[in-house]
């Protein structure tokens, strides 16, 4: 795991949108290996619930007005 400055926010913003990246790839080939509708649903659901937070950390980086 890398290490970052505990003052430089952008630095963990970014250290947990790669963390993110993993999960929801993760879940979405899980999606594709299972049977279960209900476990693809949960999965997929997942993802994209996940996808949306690594966008408010994107909008966050980016100095977004939302965010000031």
């Amino acid at each position: 795991m890398r290490q970052f400055p505990d003052a430089d926010a952008i630095n963990h913003s970014e250290h947990i949108k790669e963390m993110l990246d993993g999960v929801i790839q993760h879940a979405r080939e899980d999606t594709a290996k299972v049977s279960d509708p209900r476990a693809k649903a949960l999965f997929e659901t997942t993802a994209e619930v996940l996808t949306g937070l690594k966008t408010a950390y994107e909008h966050y980086e980016q100095n977004e007005p939302a965010w000031q």
